[in-house]
């Protein structure tokens, strides 16, 4: 649903967009198949999927389906067990290569205050030293020209994310946002949890 909407908020602002997804060895390989159904939606001019296992060396229980998944909701000053060690530093740097390789002015990520209250790559002096990173590493960047990184969700609760994403058109429906992997979501997951509250307070679910 982030992601989502922030492609939509890309499209409101009147960029092009080329969508990027990942298969990493998650357990929620579901969320590819939501992607898929996304860009169809959006009538994007394309979407690119990319492989890297990060599953091969586990440490998450996103990666890990021997770990269980955390259900007690997000707890301040606790980096999660779904956090994936290293996770956005690779999506955003292959991001980048994309980004500089088109041409692209932006690379618009979906991270938001749910997000960067647990993990810690997805808070904003992360997003600035990746900035300054980003500006050092590439030729566009060398040259004044780099892409910059647009988080347009970053101080956004759930459900203030949810009533931009109706707002927009967004099919919220076709997003999803279970951790389990399974063929329905399993309701219980923090990720579940946090997205039907968020629904339940905009109207959308009793």
């Amino acid at each position: 649903m982030d992601s989502a909407t922030a492609t939509a908020l890309a499209l409101e602002a009147g960029f092009r967009v080329i969508a990027l997804s990942f298969d990493y060895g998650q357990r929620h390989r579901r969320e590819l198949e939501a992607a898929e159904r996304l860009a169809g939606h959006f009538a994007l001019s394309e979407h690119l999927r990319v492989s890297v296992n990060l599953a091969a060396w586990g440490g998450s229980s996103l990666t890990d389906t021997t770990q269980p998944l955390p259900t007690d909701g997000v707890q301040p000053d606790v980096i999660p067990s779904t956090y994936v060690p290293g996770r956005n530093t690779v999506f955003i740097a292959l991001a980048l290569s994309l980004a500089e390789a088109r041409g692209a002015q932006r690379i618009v990520l979906g991270v938001n205050a749910i997000d960067y209250s647990g993990y810690p790559d997805c808070r904003p002096d992360y997003l600035d030293a990746f900035q300054h990173l980003a500006d050092l590493a590439s030729r566009a960047g060398r040259e004044g020209r780099a892409p910059r990184l647009w988080a347009p969700l970053l101080a956004m609760d759930k459900l203030t994310i949810v009533r931009e994403a109706l707002r927009l058109g967004v099919p919220i429906a076709d997003t999803w946002s279970c951790y389990a992997g399974e063929a329905e979501p399993c309701g219980v997951c923090d990720s579940c949890r946090i997205r039907d509250r968020a629904l339940q307070e905009a109207g959308l679910r009793p």
